[in-house]
């Protein structure tokens, strides 16, 4: 069960509940930011799928981070894409340091999720 199909429709369903999470009430912000890294562990499993759980993890840790320390850089021309929808999605706007714990609490669900669920299943 671990193909590349799984983890695609992995990615699909963690985009869909990460967009539900910015526009259902009561849902608290760092949820979404969770989602997001989640989302990215699985990308990143979906792109290098016969990578070790380790390099997954630290390529995604490295990613979400420098994601969030580049939001420190505020010039007009990247600023411009932070205020599209998608650029906001990917990009975020304001460098908060607990986004790097929800990035991490979210890369952990990800391994989560493949070791005993998915492993699990084969």
């Amino acid at each position: 069960m671990k193909t590349r199909l799984t983890w695609f429709i992995l990615v699909i369903i963690t985009i869909i509940l990460g967009l539900l999470s910015r526009h259902v009430a009561g849902i608290p912000l760092f949820i979404g930011d969770i989602l997001w890294a989640t989302m990215i562990y699985f990308g990143f499993r979906f792109l290098l799928i016969s990578k070790s759980i380790q390099f997954i993890v630290i390529a995604s840790l490295l990613f979400c981070y420098a994601i969030e320390f580049s939001q420190l850089y505020q010039a007009p021309w990247i600023n411009n894409i932070r205020h599209t929808v998608l650029g906001g999605l990917v990009l975020g706007e304001v460098f908060l340091w607990g986004d790097m714990l929800s990035y991490t609490v979210g890369i952990v669900i990800g391994v989560f999720v493949e070791k005993y669920i998915i492993k699990r299943s084969e």
